[in-house]
């Protein structure tokens, strides 16, 4: 039993979505999944497991930020053998043809952090998702005519920032969006030998100050839910 999870063994499957926020996780088990059972409230980082079209699928808070969210996701490859983690979380716009509501697939993650620098004595690690995911959902994006941006990310460790520039100055090398987790949920699944994504709808725009509204933010999360979990039936399917 891990630390802070405390999930019995077999009651996380083997694929699993991970919001930031925890309610965000018991939306999604309660909205797309079917059986539900939950696994986990310790610090009141939700946890649930249901089925998809069949597929046993969990869904788990994560908390902001690359600590917090490498605690899980440590936890969840380590100790309860996940294969599959998709992050589904929002982002902030760094270029002028990502809009609002769109989706981007990070195809790779910069970050500003020192997490992985510490964890490679000063070298440059550079933290990717794993191409059958990225291809499968790219798929399931294009059937459904979502708006959508393959590229670069920044997880940066950092929301209020007194150095903006300094991340939104990665946009002229074609980082399209910042956010804070994807550099390490990559780092430990090519750590475990695991399958890492993350799906990122833009939520607010740092170039023209666009917001979504709450409703907004609602119907784009489901669309992008939608994908993630399409993109498991796609690659772990029967």
């Amino acid at each position: 039993m891990s630390l802070h999870i405390g999930a019995e063994p077999g009651q996380i499957a083997p694929y699993v979505l991970m919001p930031g926020d925890p309610l965000r996780a018991k939306w999604i088990a309660e909205t797309y999944l079917e059986d539900v059972d939950q696994y986990s409230d310790i610090r009141n980082m939700l946890g649930f497991t249901g089925t998809y079209k069949g597929i046993r699928i969990s869904s788990q808070g994560s908390g902001m930020g690359m600590p917090s969210f490498s605690i899980y996701a440590h936890e969840l490859f380590a100790d309860y053998d996940v294969q599959t983690v998709i992050r589904v979380g929002s982002a902030g716009g760094l270029r002028d043809e990502v809009k609002i509501r769109d989706v981007v697939l990070a195809q790779a993650a910069c970050t500003d952090s020192n997490l992985n620098h510490l964890r490679f004595h000063g070298a440059s690690y550079a933290p990717i998702a794993d191409f059958e995911l990225l291809q499968a959902a790219y798929s399931v994006g294009d059937e459904r005519g979502f708006g959508m941006h393959v590229g670069n990310c920044v997880s940066s460790d950092s929301f209020y920032n007194d150095r903006a520039e300094l991340v939104s100055g990665l946009a002229e090398y074609g980082v399209y969006a910042v956010e804070m987790e994807a550099a390490a949920l990559y780092t430990l699944a090519a750590k475990f030998g695991r399958k890492g994504l993350a799906l990122l709808t833009i939520s607010d725009h740092l170039l023209t100050g666009e917001e979504t509204t709450a409703l907004e933010r609602q119907e784009s999360f489901g669309d992008m839910v939608e994908m993630a979990l399409e993109t498991i039936v796609s690659v772990h399917g029967v």
